[in-house]
């Protein structure tokens, strides 16, 4: 039988309850109450719990490698690290070790109650990365995972370890009926734990504990998690769902709870605290708190719903047994993001070994007929033998290896234009399990910055895609391509409400543009603006250019108006063959719409007497507007990849560089 020995560091009088049984002894002169450091030999069978390598309060290593130790069974063989076996060969038990119940002995979940949306609050007090540290005077609670990040404070965007990587997982709470009753947990030694917990508290948390510690105010600082000095049901049901954040993203290895099992009263409340400090984490990453959308872009004004820690702990805490489903229902609710959900778990279980291949540099974008030293590698990479060329061909990217590398697009969910862009670049040159989850995680991040609710009926404009779809009473009624605005000038990410169409729109130039493009142009010629048909007007001392009408106005016949701060909307163009493209980054910012009219009869609706036919009519003269029958939300979005309705995964270009800056506020980069 293999020999499991450990070294345990905590009272006497707790190792009957660890199961080490009578031949268990204490170090001669080692008084019951006060902390013991021995060696002793258990059954094969008792459970490792905790880390596996710690500190203890004297600095002291409690598993260095040291040779094997002899002795009988039972018998305390030394109590000096270097006669310690080897740290492979140790267990290593906190003073309050946990026994993980087996997954039949967990609390049953129950079906979820209808939980409502968590209500907004400010985001960014949570940034992970930040240890939870309780009081100092239980050192339990205060020990550090391995894999615990450091407590400095974090940058602008929290920056975080990747989320795929092994982490240790939070201790699930032993139920109720395996903890032994103990004295109940008192106000007095609530707030005694709250002081601590708030004289610890880094700078950057400091708004969210004093949050946490509100809400326990205002219930008389009762316990959350405890009943009877026992844990409740949703203390076990919300601690399972922790160990699980990471399949939605989130990252709560910092965070450290106990099982409540063998603490005394004031540790309890300690621990109590701590569940509720991993709880919130968990609910404000999962509604949008973990990063500033703002930060990554100006012009993203989206505005995350991040819920309270009033709302995240009266409802779980309230939810008994579906607390863990309560919990993860502050993640987004929208189908998109549980098909994201389910491709990643997907492709964590299906990660193939990686398959040792030849990098193809990176370069400029190759089309048919140009010449590139890749060329051989992109031949060799589909089989496309390079011995049928000669050598001046070998490097002619040629309509085989386009063809080629469309199909290889087409499965992969990329645009399949047969060109070798950079994304196709990165799929083909290795190592794309894990870009790909992590582009997955940052597309996942960014449906918690839209609203709950998107509406039954909707218009989602996705920037990436270059598409524009309106759904009505969930199915899709309209789709088209759309032109979106240029890298230098980008398409905002927001959300708002279509509330009227302007048939025959005038043009108000943006001053951005008079002032880039116009003022130097009507200094090298004056008559500029007069011979294109120009107004120009001055109010309140501002000189105003505008274009009238017609059929050569920049916003062509019709626009759809969604008052905003970034003055953008939908409108028709002259520059129809913009459509054809692939790429259609080539506005100042707003979105130009195919098929105008089309989109008209859908928001305007064909029932309310208002077909394409009847817009068009309308065409010629002045501005007529019309409003909707009822305003309509349009979400203006920024997806690089989703899940398509036949269940593979679609990749776009990040054309604004926005995905990229998530992974990097996630700690996916690097």
């Amino acid at each position: 039988m293999v020999r499991r020995i450990a070294r345990i560091w905590l009272t006497g009088a707790s190792l009957v309850a660890l199961g080490a049984g009578a031949g268990a002894q204490t170090a001669p002169g080692v008084a019951d109450d006060r902390a013991s450091d021995m060696i002793i030999e258990l059954p094969e069978a008792a459970p490792a719990v905790f880390s596996r390598k710690d500190v203890g309060d004297d600095g002291r290593s409690w598993a260095d490698p040291a040779p094997e130790t002899t002795g009988a069974p039972g018998q305390v063989a030394s109590a000096r690290p270097d006669a310690l076996p080897a740290e492979k060969d140790m267990i290593i038990l906190d003073p309050a070790p946990a026994v993980l119940p087996s997954p039949q002995n967990q609390a049953p979940v129950a079906a979820p109650p209808a939980v409502s949306a968590p209500a907004a609050a400010p985001p960014g007090d949570t940034p992970p990365g930040v240890r939870a540290d309780l009081p100092p005077a239980h050192d339990a609670e205060r020990r550090p995972s391995p894999a615990a990040s450091s407590t400095e404070p974090s940058p602008p965007i929290p920056q975080a370890a990747p989320v795929a990587a092994p982490a240790p997982q939070p201790p699930v709470v032993a139920p109720a009926s395996q903890v032994a009753e103990a004295p109940p947990v008192t106000p007095d030694m609530i707030r005694a734990a709250l002081d601590g917990f708030l004289r610890a508290a880094p700078p950057q948390m400091r708004r969210e504990r004093e949050a946490v510690a509100a809400t326990y105010a205002a219930r008389g600082h009762a316990p959350f998690w405890l009943d009877a000095g026992r844990p409740t049901a949703a203390a076990a049901a919300v601690s399972a769902r922790l160990t699980r954040a990471e399949d939605d993203g989130l990252d709560l290895r910092v965070y450290v709870i106990s099982s409540f099992r063998d603490l005394a009263p004031q540790q309890m409340a300690e621990a109590d605290l701590a569940l509720s400090l991993a709880v919130v984490a968990y609910g404000r990453q999962a509604s949008g708190g973990r990063v500033e959308p703002s930060r990554i872009s100006a012009l993203i004004t989206a505005k995350p719903q991040v819920a309270d820690a009033a709302t995240i702990l009266n409802l779980t805490a309230q939810a008994g047994a579906s607390a863990g489903e309560a919990l993860h229902a502050f993640n987004p609710p929208h189908p998109g993001y549980a098909a994201l959900r389910a491709k990643l778990a997907e492709l964590r279980r299906e990660r193939p070994a990686p398959m040792p291949q030849a990098r193809i540099p990176a370069g400029p974008v190759l089309k048919v007929g140009m010449r590139d030293p890749r060329v051989p590698l992109i031949r060799a990479r589909f089989g496309l033998d390079v011995g049928e060329a000669t050598a001046p061909e070998q490097t002619i990217y040629d309509t085989r290896i386009a063809a080629a590398i469309a199909d290889f697009q087409r499965a992969n969910g990329l645009p399949a234009s047969g060109q070798l862009t950079a994304r196709t670049i990165s799929v083909l040159s290795g190592g794309e399990p894990s870009r790909l989850e992590n582009e997955i995680l940052a597309n996942m991040e960014r449906w918690r910055w839209l609203p709950r609710d998107l509406g039954a009926s909707r218009i989602e404009v996705n920037i990436p895609d270059y598409s524009l779809r309106l759904t009505r009473d969930g199915a899709t009624a309209h789709e088209t391509r759309v032109v979106v605005g240029k890298p230098d000038t980008p398409t905002p990410v927001f959300s708002n409400r279509m509330q009227y169409v302007i048939v025959n729109p005038y043009w108000n130039v943006p001053p951005s543009i008079l002032k880039n493009e116009m003022l130097p142009r009507l200094a090298r010629d004056p008559s500029y603006l007069a011979r294109r048909g120009y107004e120009v007007t001055q109010r309140r001392g501002q000189i105003v250019v505008r274009q009238p009408p017609g059929a050569g106005n920049a916003l062509g016949h019709i626009k759809f108006m969604f008052p905003n701060d970034h003055a953008v909307y939908l409108h028709d163009t002259p520059s129809r063959s913009l459509f054809g493209r692939d790429r259609r980054a080539f506005s100042h910012g707003c979105v130009r719409v195919d098929k105008p009219f089309a989109l008209a009869e859908a928001v305007l609706g064909r029932a309310n007497g208002w077909s394409e036919e009847r817009v068009k009519r309308m065409v010629g003269g002045g501005e007529r507007t019309i409003h909707l029958p009822q305003h309509l939300p349009i979400h203006i979005q920024y997806f690089t990849a989703w899940v398509d309705n036949s269940g593979r995964l679609q990749l776009r270009d990040d054309i604004y560089g926005y995905s990229g800056r998530v992974r990097a506020a996630l700690g996916l980069e690097g």
